[in-house]
């Protein structure tokens, strides 16, 4: 008499903990993806696109975790994945991304916008319901980006190359990498390090992918070596206070990212435009004259506003609206 099948026994080794592991890698590794872009997008935080992809506490969680040296291997596996993830998007998209936003700049900036705003939901499903404290918090926090956003006239030129700027720089993104709502892109405009961040990176790409590794070297050295390290702190830190934050004053601590995230649109009006600097300004701690204005490149000129046609101001319109949505559609892969 032929026996009955029995059911598949699950393998000995594994535990339902490495199961859920192995099913949450791919929301991770599209969480690290979306991360990586939006370090790269002015307006846009990756710590919003790892909530949209609903990932964002164990990512918390982890690098506290790590930093503390309580090294879980579940912790170190979701760290990997997203971290590699989020360094492949930048390496592949820092070039076109960087001369979209020069090139193209009332057009990219309206995307920003609606991408920015389209997080909103996802931070307001984690603070509601709504209190004094949140909405205190909340004004603070938009109180500051208004703040911010007084510098953003000069935010395509440059803050200054050197091992400081650089090193503050990479904190800044770490800031953006873990608090949603702040936008590393738009930190590093207004520090003055936004183009030649990504100068660096997209030299860098091309450098290793034509095999001319020495010419790569010059851009480890003097940009990614500072700003990797302000990376590395600025995890460490704002991980594991924010962890605490969330969890001794979770309202407020909310309130401020909302605040944060809303008021991220004020510095991104997007009829701007670069204008050819006048004589006695400073590019890059140059003094402009009417012999060397041809010297300076046109990604490092200031910004100044202009009066948008009706055309443009309707495209604008629907470029934000695009934007919104999907950011909105990302947000359904966290909805649990």
């Amino acid at each position: 008499m032929t026996q009955p099948r029995s059911a598949p026994q699950p393998d000995a080794n594994s535990t339902p903990a490495d199961e859920a592991l192995v099913r949450h890698l791919p929301r991770a590794a599209v969480g690290g993806l979306l991360m990586g872009l939006a370090n790269l997008v002015p307006g846009i935080s990756g710590g919003t696109m790892l909530l949209a992809a609903g990932v964002y506490t164990d990512f918390i969680e982890s690098v506290a975790k790590t930093t503390r040296l309580q090294l879980e291997r579940r912790s170190l596996v979701l760290l990997l994945v997203i971290t590699s993830a989020a360094a492949l998007a930048i390496l592949a998209f820092a070039g076109p991304v960087k001369d979209l936003v020069i090139d193209h700049r009332w057009i990219m900036y309206s995307i920003f916008v609606g991408l920015t705003l389209g997080g909103i939901p996802a931070l307001w499903r984690m603070a509601r319901p709504g209190s004094v404290t949140l909405w205190v918090g909340a004004g603070g926090g938009f109180g500051v980006m208004l703040a911010l956003a007084q510098g953003a006239g000069a935010a395509t030129g440059s803050g200054g190359s050197g091992f400081l700027p650089l090193l503050f720089a990479g904190f800044a993104g770490a800031a953006s990498m873990i608090l949603p709502g702040i936008s590393g892109g738009y930190l590093l405009l207004l520090l003055g390090q936004y183009v030649p961040i990504l100068t660096a990176i997209d030299t860098a790409a091309e450098a290793v992918g034509a095999a001319e590794f020495q010419a790569a070297v010059d851009p480890v050295v003097s940009v990614f070596l500072p700003v990797g390290l302000g990376l590395v702190v600025g995890v460490a830190a704002v991980s594991n206070l924010l962890r605490y934050l969330l969890r001794e004053h979770r309202q407020a601590t909310l309130g401020v990212l909302l605040g944060l995230l809303a008021g991220v649109v004020v510095g991104l009006w997007p009829f701007q435009h670069t204008m050819v600097p006048l004589p006695g300004t400073s590019i890059k701690g140059r003094e402009v004259t009417p012999e060397n204005i041809g010297e300076f490149d046109p990604q490092d000129w200031p910004l100044g506003y202009f009066e948008p046609t009706r055309n443009q101001a309707a495209a604008a319109a629907g470029l934000v609206l695009a934007g919104g949505l999907a950011t909105l559609l990302v947000t359904r892969m966290g909805g649990d």
